[in-house]
């Protein structure tokens, strides 16, 4: 780290700031991967225990490793998906330094001030690499609740036995919601609340869906719904509205283990939660698959829309050159945030990168 300077910094340390580190570890460039946690793969681990991937491992590989796996249709647990991920790091020998959260990211001149609690790094080039996903999304009426209710963002959600004991209400109709649910209905009344975006319509753990449904879902997902086609840039102001289509607990699979499928929440009345059909839910529990909000609020430059999302072209952020990002939602495909998506962007990205500073370079010398 001599100088604490670098010809990048890339800010997160996840599949994706990894996967961008291995392309730039191919163009020379000096750089360092800056990564919040304590161990690499921690943003995985902290996943609620039962969480299973709905990538397959044939899929799950990164640029030069494949995950390690005896068949290709395995599903992956979040423990393996996050000790893969420190084993690529590992392997690739990339530079990570772990447990250094950056607090703020400031341009002066050509040269980007990266600050963390206890250092500051400077780079003419940052790779932001993380996903939209940073702030769990909780309704302000949550606070009107009753305080003997137990509430839990999914993001903080562990297992059953972390909760209260007595009946549960989840929120969201979506991926979180419907899995978290159908655990919780093995021991528990359980509840949930909201309508699903869509349903994926086979089943990913049968024959078909292993051998023929993911391959065509992946197929679309990183190839025709995309940025460069007519179709995808039809899709995608929507997409980024909504949430995804729910995949594999279906809502006749709540059904049928006994959850009750309530409307929205829309609000609190005598501490207790109400729906929108005015009923109240007399619960012990409540867990919030409610989404996320972005959490970029400590980027200080000017390159955010009014939602707080960055103005991008497929990563590239035009206002503030050298800047970059990575790993977003439906960045340039539907999959752009998934382990079989994201790895096309990361190499854009890099490539636009590597270009770019070699052409800034050479006007220098040139005193163009």
């Amino acid at each position: 780290m001599a100088g604490h300077e670098f010809d990048t910094i890339v800010i997160g340390g996840g599949q994706t700031g990894l996967t961008v580190g291995y392309y730039l570890s191919k163009t020379g460039r000096t750089f360092l991967i800056l990564d919040a946690s304590d161990r690499i793969g921690d943003s995985w681990r902290r996943r609620w225990d039962s969480l299973l991937l709905f990538t397959p491992s044939g899929f799950m590989g990164l640029p030069g490793m494949d995950f390690p796996s005896d068949r290709a249709d395995q599903l992956v647990g979040k423990d393996a998906a996050a000790d893969f991920v420190e084993q690529y790091a590992r392997q690739m020998s990339l530079p990570v330094l772990s447990g250094m959260r950056v607090e703020r990211l400031t341009k002066e001149g050509d040269v980007f001030g990266v600050e963390t609690s206890s250092e500051t790094f400077r780079a003419r080039n940052v790779v932001v690499a993380m996903a939209n996903y940073q702030k769990p999304k909780i309704p302000d009426f949550a606070r009107d609740l009753n305080p003997a209710i137990h509430q839990v963002h999914s993001h903080y959600y562990r297992n059953p036995a972390s909760l209260h004991d007595g009946p549960a209400l989840v929120v969201g109709m979506g991926n979180s919601g419907a899995e978290i649910g159908l655990e919780l209905a093995r021991d528990r009344e359980t509840y949930v609340s909201g309508e699903p975006s869509a349903v994926i319509p086979f089943r990913i753990e049968t024959w078909f869906g292993r051998k023929i449904g993911v391959h065509l879902v992946r197929f679309m997902a990183t190839k025709v719904m995309t940025t460069s086609t007519p179709i995808g840039k039809k899709a995608r102001p929507k997409m980024l509205k909504r949430a995804a289509p729910v995949v594999r607990a279906k809502p006749k699979d709540l059904i049928a283990a006994g959850v009750e499928r309530v409307p929205h929440m829309t609000g609190v009345r005598d501490g207790l939660p109400q729906l929108s059909d005015g009923r109240t839910l007399d619960v012990s529990n409540i867990i919030w698959c409610t989404g996320y909000r972005p959490g970029f609020d400590w980027i200080d430059l000017p390159i955010f829309e009014e939602n707080g999302k960055p103005r991008h072209e497929r990563g590239i952020v035009e206002d503030v050159p050298g800047l970059y990002f990575c790993g977003l939602f439906f960045q340039h495909s539907l999959w752009s945030e998934t382990f079989p998506g994201m790895p096309k962007d990361a190499r854009y990205v890099v490539d636009h990168l590597d270009r770019r500073s070699t052409a800034t370079r050479a006007e220098t010398r040139t005193g163009a």
